[in-house]
């Protein structure tokens, strides 16, 4: 720190009125009380024991400024310190406070040597724009340094990018910032909590070479106070011409107020060990004449009093004064410049509104990284805590705290800006979508086609095609019929526990009645054939009686492993949260569903399957039975079709498990395929009949029945003549088959085919 030489020495001078010389005798240990010096090494009380001051030391400084960094919201400064003791422990302080209380951190620590190169200076503002984002430089430096410092940043074009935090030494004072003052706009710098002592000045402006001389420098303040040089019989005779403030500027030292404190601490600790030591007795006793630092030093730690300034001189363990800063701001306005306090520290720091370059209010930004937007972490770099890059938390991660991100809950999902979680919406299929609403149509269609055949069949229950078609397995076939296009609304319907037991139960359930009977009827015309090739009697267990209880047998064993199921496993309705958990966490939802996977509806419709191969390959078997003579053909028609529209959804159903759809492509597939299957057993076995009944009721009457052996006679020889028949017009080869079938008629126009077909309808129904 720099003074005014010539200034402190007379006031060194002019301070000496208020001791009373004495001869003291002094020990080795002798206290000293400073009112200038604030390194802050001399606090330590195990080197400089019997040092006391009235000032604050830098540490308080350095941590006065560390709260006004912290309270502008900056966490990235630079440093500049003068070489020297006061420049490098004043910026050590601060970077140790910095440390201690977090938050800041330094982006360039320059020092300036004590006699710069040219160009030094330059070099100091290269350094300090290397970090752009670091406006501010906190400043412990002497005046001179200073005033460079901002020549420099001015060549360099910086005005108005550096925000400017100075220490005392640079305080109030013009002559730092004389002549670039744009450059030092909105420079915050801090003094020591002071007075100017009136009675001082006009002690001090009443001084003359005439009425001073016992002050030996005072002629060499005289010279420089007013620019001039003093002749020897100036110097012995004086000068009433010029006077101090009147011809020259004056401004009191801001010292003046420590050094009057620092000679009253002095004082008040003699007189109380005085008081002490001799008690009652005018001038020193025998006890005083040999003065004890040690003593002496303890009444100077116990002065309490109140200085000239008001404020109170009172040390601590350490012997340092407690700190009282004012924070002032050099300002601006209407091209007039002023230092403006705005705030002062006192163990907290108090702010009032401040004016920035330019003229606005708001504070500049000195910081190494922008803030994270929310829903962002923070990840520091390296050994540099204030800086960090902003990573998104994405995907299903929210932002848990400032450094880290954390994976939602397996039911939810990260908010719009990824700072908490919510609940993923829940869906189903509704009944107003259009994956429902064609499967719902197509079964409705579908079970109004069903009825009206159950209807015509019942209206029509004892007439010869009703009955040909044999009526027990007929109705056996719708009902399974029946129940395959209502398993849709089963499907569409809203998962419960109820719901949920019903589909298991239904599903596979219509087809197993399907194929069952229709298994039983293929089955029934292979044995009837087979059986005929070999005997006329007829095979067992081909009665309608017969034919129920083979078919309830096999539907039992549908429902058989649907009760084991149950047992293992009970149903219930499951959300899903796998199904449609898209990589964009806003498409994501929770399905609705029954605990059915994919494996278990094969497994369900597995046994269903099985019935519909096993009747396929029946159907093929008895491909070469004529037309004529049974069903076999529809049903072969039946199941081929029925085996291609199952071929097609297995690959439909499976190949969409990965779609964010699968729920309605799965559902819609399988009702379609499952109604498909039951139309086409409805349309290729039923519509023919209930045509005929409806529309061509002649041929619904009552024909001759033939035996056995001649139905199977005639169709073993209609084998053997395949090519004859399309030799001869109008099925005159069928026309000898029935003649030969009849065994004994002469004529064979009186065998139509139809009179064939309904004998042999007859014989094997």
């Amino acid at each position: 720190m720099t003074y005014n030489l010539s200034s402190i020495r007379e006031l060194r001078l002019e301070l000496q009125y208020v001791l009373t010389p004495c001869p003291l005798v002094l020990s080795p240990q002798i206290p000293q009380v400073s009112y200038a010096s604030t390194a802050p090494e001399l606090s330590d009380n195990t080197r400089y024991d019997f040092f006391s001051r009235v000032v604050p030391p830098d540490t308080y400084q350095a941590q006065a400024m560390v709260d006004i960094v912290k309270a502008m919201r900056w966490n990235y400064v630079s440093t500049v310190a003068s070489e020297g003791n006061y420049g490098e422990s004043g910026v050590d302080a601060f970077i140790q406070k910095s440390r201690e209380d977090g938050g800041v951190c330094i982006s360039q620590s320059v020092k300036i040597p004590r006699e710069p190169k040219l160009g030094e200076f330059d070099k100091v503002i290269r350094r300090l724009s290397e970090n752009p984002n670091a406006r501010v430089v906190i400043l412990f430096a002497n005046e001179d340094d200073i005033r460079r410092i901002l020549q420099a940043a001015k060549k360099a074009n910086q005005t108005g990018h550096f925000i400017w935090v100075g220490s005392d030494s640079w305080g109030s004072k013009i002559s730092p910032i004389l002549n670039q003052e744009e450059m030092a706009e909105g420079a915050v710098t801090i003094l020591p909590k002071r007075q100017s002592i009136r009675g001082f000045d006009r002690y001090f402006i009443s001084r003359t070479l005439d009425n001073n001389r016992r002050n030996i420098w005072f002629a060499e303040f005289w010279e420089n106070n007013f620019q001039c040089k003093l002749s020897r019989h100036a110097l012995k005779k004086g000068s009433d011409h010029e006077r101090i403030g009147k011809d020259s500027s004056y401004e009191q030292e801001g010292k003046v107020q420590f050094v009057v404190d620092a000679v009253y601490a002095m004082a008040h600790a003699l007189h109380n060990m005085h008081k002490e030591l001799c008690p009652g007795k005018v001038g020193l006793c025998s006890k005083m004449e040999t003065i004890n630092g040690t003593m002496l030093l303890k009444f100077i730690h116990n002065v309490n009093f109140t200085g000239i300034a008001g404020t109170p001189v009172i040390f601590n363990v350490n012997g340092d004064a407690p700190g009282r800063y004012e924070i002032y701001q050099y300002q601006m306005k209407h091209n007039t410049t002023e230092y403006k306090i705005i705030g002062h520290w006192a163990d907290q720091l108090h702010l009032d509104e401040m004016r920035w370059p330019g003229g606005t209010w708001q504070v500049p930004q000195s910081i190494c990284s922008q803030p994270c937007h929310p829903g962002e972490r923070k990840k520091t770099v390296k050994g540099v805590p204030c800086c960090w890059h902003c990573e998104r938390c994405d995907g299903y991660q929210y932002q848990a705290d400032t450094y880290s991100c954390k994976m939602c809950r397996f039911d939810l999902r990260p908010n719009e800006n990824h700072t908490a979680c919510e609940a993923i919406p829940i869906v189903k299929l509704e009944w107003s979508s259009p994956w429902a609403v064609i499967p719902v149509l197509i079964a409705v269609l579908g079970i109004m086609a069903t009825m009206f055949v159950v209807a015509t069949f019942i209206r029509y229950n004892d007439t010869p095609i009703v009955k040909a078609s044999g009526r027990e397995l007929s109705y056996v076939l719708l009902t399974g019929i029946f129940l395959c296009y209502a398993t849709t609304f089963l499907m569409i319907s809203a998962p419960d526990v109820g719901i949920c037991s019903l589909r298991r139960i239904f599903l596979g359930l219509g087809m197993s009645i399907s194929y069952a009977a229709l298994l039983t009827k293929t089955n029934r015309i292979y044995r009837i054939f087979e059986q005929g090739k070999m005997s006329v009697s007829a095979p067992r267990f081909i009665s309608p009686a017969s034919q129920l209880v083979i078919t309830f047998s096999l539907i039992s064993v549908q429902l058989l492993g649907v009760c084991i199921w149950f047992g293992v496993d009970p149903s219930q309705a499951i959300i899903d949260y796998e199904d449609q958990r898209t990589s964009n966490p806003d498409m994501s939802r929770g399905v609705l569903k029954c605990d059915i996977s994919d494996l278990s509806l094969i497994c369900l419709l597995g046994f269903s399957m099985l019935l519909m191969v096993t009747c396929t390959v029946y159907a093929i078997k008895t491909r070469g039975v004529p037309e004529t003579f049974n069903e076999a053909k529809p049903i072969g028609f039946t199941m081929y079709t029925t085996c291609i529209v199952w071929l097609a959804f297995i690959p439909i159903f499976f190949g969409t498990s990965q779609s964010t759809e699968k729920m309605y492509i799965q559902t819609t597939t399988l009702t379609i395929s499952v109604s498909l299957s039951a139309s086409v057993s409805l349309g290729m076995l039923y519509m023919p009949k209930v045509y005929v009944v409806l529309f061509h009721p002649e041929q619904n009457v009552p024909k001759r029945k033939r035996s056995l052996k001649a139905v199977v006679t005639a169709a073993t020889m209609s084998n053997k003549f395949p090519t004859k028949g399309g030799l001869r017009p109008n099925g005159e080869a069928k026309s000898e088959l029935c003649e030969t079938a009849v065994g004994g008629m002469s004529k064979c126009h009186n065998c139509k085919n139809m009179y064939c077909k309904s004998w042999g309808n007859n014989l094997i129904y």
